[in-house]
């Protein structure tokens, strides 16, 4: 009956890039995007499993690699 929209989600290409940011006390991952010219960290979704951070990419269509910030 409710079905979610698909299609992919966007940001800012040119002033954001997207990055894992790892605790290192606990190992709890969060991805999201970091501003390039504040640093400033933007949440976007909770990683549990290695499936949370290839629907992140597909969501945002990201390819390679994702840079971690601890």
């Amino acid at each position: 009956m409710f079905k979610k929209r698909a299609g992919k989600k966007t940001y800012d290409k040119e002033n954001k890039k997207p990055v894992i940011k790892a605790s290192i006390c606990n190992g709890e991952q969060v991805a999201g995007f970091k501003d390039i010219h504040t640093g400033t960290f933007e949440e976007v979704m909770l990683i549990k499993s290695p499936k949370d951070l290839q629907k992140f990419k597909e969501d945002y269509g990201i390819s390679g690699d994702i840079e971690k910030i601890y």
